[in-house]
């Protein structure tokens, strides 16, 4: 887990202060970095702060820039978007319809600003902790009507010419089904003159002069930051993008925090927090490098959409005690993957699994003294809630099913979340507004221009000029 026991530095603060230009337009800006957490609107950012002030005491660097904005996030055919459309907003300026890449709603191509930035002549990065081909990085460099059409994201990767790409595999690489099929996407890519790095190793080997870089952390996403997986980071990808990009033209570098999203589809808010502040950490990268170049860096971090239905407290219960969330020792994933192995026995009982329930999530069946507001002392009724999913969930398996498996960790996972005082409304998207937030040279008028996520990429468009 990342643990940075640092507060925002003054020269933040100040230093934003100080750069300022005439309002009329926006000026080239030589370094810029865009960071996008997926899924991550006002209550995950507010989520993560509440938890670092309370068990690191201090806050969140995304919260503290000086500038700071709602956004609208619309699809053109939904008012709850997809991250394809989201993306294609935030990287085209344009709306599309849910599920399209870089395209309008009729097929049409639309011009990225990573695109615009390369044709004028600033090396480009894009980075990410899922797969490079998902949804939010491909907006960036994809022009394809289905968001799934994986192997076809890949040959338009190869055909971006883009710098750097970091973070998670390449989805489907060799399909040899698809249509389009014309090879390894990994063997294309090295033909056009990328270097290919699989391995830690390899990555880490890099240095300035490489020239085109393809840098894969893991075959799939990388591993939730809660599950403690050794291993390549954000942090890491985002600062080797940074040592290997820089040059006098300067450079336009997208950072997606996208387990952020995987986390609140699973209504899993302590693996919501601790992506949100290794996202967090990726961006004090970026401030790192701003402080050797105080004039010529912008920072603007946004979310693509609202995930989950996140809400802190509720009348019943508002207070919030979000630092019992890190009583969870690992991600939905991990823990329902080792219960569903437990169920497998036909031996299993209830009473056997009580140990794992409170060594996973920190629940506690039995305890001296007096009830306290946040503890995490299990009711009568909680206690038979588990018991029943516990059964539901042992039956699910030995008949290898699929419905109901997971029952026992969801119900696992909602007693702590709603004993820490969040709620989810659902596991899908919401069309709830995001934040976006500006640091840096002409940040204050890069925020005073965005209302909509279409106006991300039109503010960027001018300063990457």
């Amino acid at each position: 887990m990342i643990r940075l026991a640092c507060s925002v530095p003054l020269f933040l603060i100040l230093l934003a202060t100080t750069l300022t230009v005439s309002a009329a337009e926006l000026q080239p800006v030589k370094y810029v970095f865009l960071f996008i957490g997926d899924g991550m609107a006002p209550p995950q950012r507010q989520m993560a702060e509440e938890f670092v002030q309370k068990k690191e005491n201090r806050g969140l660097w995304i919260n503290a820039m000086p500038h700071k904005v709602p956004t609208t996030t619309q699809a053109a055919n939904a008012a709850v978007t997809d991250s394809a459309a989201s993306g294609t907003a935030i990287a085209a300026g344009v709306k599309t319809n849910n599920g399209m890449l870089g395209v309008l709603p009729n097929g049409e191509r639309v011009e990225s600003v990573a695109e615009f930035a390369k044709k004028n002549g600033r090396k480009v990065g894009i980075i990410t902790s899922v797969t490079l081909t998902h949804a939010t990085p491909a907006a960036f460099y994809a022009h394809n009507a289905g968001r799934g059409n994986a192997y076809d994201i890949g040959l338009d990767l190869v055909a971006s010419k883009f710098d750097y790409f970091g973070g998670g595999g390449i989805e489907k690489y060799n399909d040899t089904t698809a249509a389009q099929y014309r090879g390894n996407i990994h063997d294309l890519a090295k033909e056009a003159g990328y270097t290919v790095c699989r391995t830690d190793e390899e990555v880490r080997a890099l240095k300035p002069g490489v020239g085109k870089a393809i840098a894969i952390g893991n075959a799939a996403a990388l591993p939730y930051t809660i599950d403690g997986a050794e291993g390549l980071r954000l942090p890491d990808f985002t600062r080797q993008a940074i040592e290997l990009l820089d040059n006098p033209n300067g450079f336009f570098i997208m950072v997606e925090g996208g387990k952020i999203d995987w986390a609140c589809h699973s209504n899993d808010g302590a693996s919501s927090i601790w992506e949100t502040i290794e996202f967090d950490s990726a961006v004090t990268v970026a401030f790192e490098f701003a402080k050797k170049h105080p004039n010529d860096v912008l920072i603007v971090v946004t979310g693509d959409h609202e995930t989950g239905g996140l809400s802190l407290g509720n009348e019943g219960a508002p207070q919030t005690h979000v630092e019992l969330l890190a009583n969870q020792k690992a991600s939905y994933d991990t823990i329902s993957s080792a219960t569903r192995r437990f169920l497998r026995d036909n031996n299993a009982t209830f009473e056997a699994f009580k140990p794992v329930i409170t060594e996973s999530f920190g629940l506690v069946f039995s305890a001296t003294g007096t009830r306290q507001p946040g503890n995490l002392i299990l009711t009568a009724d909680e206690m038979k809630a588990l018991e029943t999913s516990f059964a539901t969930s042992k039956a699910a398996v030995q008949a290898n099913q699929t419905e109901g498996r997971d029952t026992l960790t969801q119900t696992m996972m909602r007693l702590l979340n709603n004993k820490a005082g969040i709620y989810w409304k659902g596991s899908g998207h919401s069309a709830l507004p995001v934040q976006t937030s500006t640091w840096g040279n002409q940040a204050a008028q890069v925020a005073e221009g965005i209302k909509d996520n279409t106006d991300v990429s039109k503010q960027l468009m001018q300063v990457v000029r």
